[in-house]
């Protein structure tokens, strides 16, 4: 079965408008761009779609790629201040001569809609958090939706970055997951992936999870995004092959990239509740 998360992303920005229209909060999400990577365009002029859609301001900031280090910190820290915005997202990757990191933390937690300031992060691990990355955020409904309970599972993880394996981790433990972790290190990938439960690979190279790989009856977890050489995209996944044996699969796209942007405006209706 296809894990439909354009459909639940739909219900889930419905939520979110309804709260809005409810509360009477207009919560505010700045949006932060550097350069002029036509990706992280296309991202944006997205992000500022789904704001539109369910009532959130947004707000741009462009940024050219010499603009240097300074004058993006300062533009945080005014952000940070302005008691009308709730959410501060810096579209990531930065270009060369930015520490990303260094910027990543001038955000406050208060405001870091995308939960990757160091403070956010703990509190992911520990289980005690105000805002979850939107990425595994989004996993994790998508399996709710379809009462996929990760509880007793073993799931494997591929990828470990900071962005999304790590807290997908963290968040298939709290749901008293048993969770492997994989790699570009790790010797023999496709002897974890074959005992997966649930397999959620974010990796970002096509075809690296073929059919061979994967568990008769798994639950098959896309997070890639690649470009295909002839256009469009795709993930880490071979689709058609590895659909035949697993008993749901994400496609890309329409699988977790909906929901990766969904869950950034539920969290910025958050930031506005907590801040209010």
């Amino acid at each position: 079965m296809v894990l439909d998360g354009k459909g639940l992303a739909k219900k889930v920005l419905e939520n979110v408008k309804a709260q809005i229209e409810s509360t009477g909060l207009t919560p505010g999400l700045a949006v932060v761009i550097v350069g002029d990577n036509p990706a992280s365009r296309v991202y944006v002029n997205n992000k500022k779609k789904d704001c539109a859609e369910c009532g959130i301001k947004s707000e741009e900031f462009a940024l050219p790629e010499n603009a240097g280090e300074g004058k993006l910190l300062a533009l945080i820290d005014e952000l940070n201040n302005r008691k009308d915005i709730h959410g501060i997202l810096v579209q990531l990757p930065l270009p060369v001569g930015y520490a990303q990191e260094k910027v990543i933390q001038a955000i406050s937690p208060a405001k870091d809609v995308d939960a990757f300031h160091m403070l956010n992060v703990g509190r992911i691990f520990t289980g005690n958090y105000s805002f979850l990355p939107c990425t595994p955020a989004g996993v994790i409904e998508l399996l709710d939706a379809y009462d996929i309970d990760p509880k007793g599972k073993h799931c494997v993880v591929v990828g470990h970055s900071n962005i999304v394996g790590k807290p997908m981790a963290m968040m298939l433990l709290h749901r008293h997951a048993t969770v492997t972790i994989c790699h570009i290190h790790t010797v023999d990938l496709a002897s974890f992936t074959r005992q997966a439960d649930i397999l959620v690979c974010a990796v970002g190279k096509v075809n690296l999870i073929t059919a061979d790989m994967v568990k008769q009856g798994a639950v098959v977890i896309d997070v890639g995004i690649n470009r295909k050489e002839g256009g469009g995209i795709c993930g880490d996944v071979d689709y058609e092959a590895v659909s035949e044996k697993a008993s749901y699969i994400t496609p890309v796209p329409g699988g977790v990239g909906p929901m990766t942007r969904a869950l950034l405006m539920r969290n910025t209706l958050e930031a506005a509740k907590n801040l209010n």
